[in-house]
């Protein structure tokens, strides 16, 4: 079992900067994956970034440029620095981790924390 729990997120002016974070229950080293998915309203839950465990990222179309997501082995964390942020990207953004077992992968999510962009 992998427990991940967000940071607080907030309101944020558009064009501000926010830093999220997900603490592990469990070494990320063993996760193969760790990202991060928003959900808007009435929206279906979308990636946002995710960062493998040989550090390869990928990002949305949305988040190139202005999202940078990473991994602290160290502190068990994986983090999400926002910049430039924009009304659109108001939503409920959850940590997910995905953990290979020898009978099969599964995904493990946070609770999500509310992030809104507003003046």
């Amino acid at each position: 079992q992998v427990q991940l729990v967000e940071s607080v997120g907030g309101l944020v002016q558009p064009g501000g900067s926010l830093r999220l974070s997900c603490a592990s229950s469990v070494d990320i080293k063993s996760i193969y994956q760790l990202g991060w998915y928003r959900q808007g309203p009435g929206n279906v839950r979308r990636p946002v970034a995710t960062i493998r465990n040989t550090g390869g990222t990928d990002y949305a179309k949305s988040a190139e440029g202005r999202f940078t997501i990473t991994r602290d082995n160290a502190k068990n964390t994986v983090n999400l620095q926002m910049n430039s942020l924009k009304p659109e990207d108001t939503a409920v953004y959850f940590c997910n981790a995905g953990v290979s077992y020898t009978s099969g992968s599964k995904n493990y999510w946070g609770k999500g924390t509310q992030i809104t962009v507003s003046s």
